[in-house]
């Protein structure tokens, strides 16, 4: 495995870790137990991007979490209206 991956040194852990952790859990959340779990996507999503626009500054992250941020409004709008946006 360290060699498909090209893996040179040990293991350091990186925010972007924690992000698709969180990330996973929340698909799996909306998964079990419906829609509206997406409010905590949503949080974690905008905690996330205030994150990145004041400390990070990496456009990868800003990306993700604006189109996690897109992606939980979306599911929000299926809940409450009962249909696509």
């Amino acid at each position: 495995m360290r060699n498909f991956f090209n893996i040179q040194t040990h293991y350091r852990f990186e925010w972007n870790d924690l992000r698709a952790v969180i990330q996973l859990l929340n698909v799996l959340l909306i998964m079990m137990f419906g829609l509206s779990i997406s409010w905590f996507g949503l949080a974690v999503a905008v905690f996330g991007l205030i994150k990145d626009l004041t400390s990070d500054r990496h456009i990868n992250g800003i990306v993700m979490h604006l189109s996690s941020i897109i992606l939980n409004i979306y599911f929000l709008f299926l809940l409450y209206f009962g249909g696509g946006v």
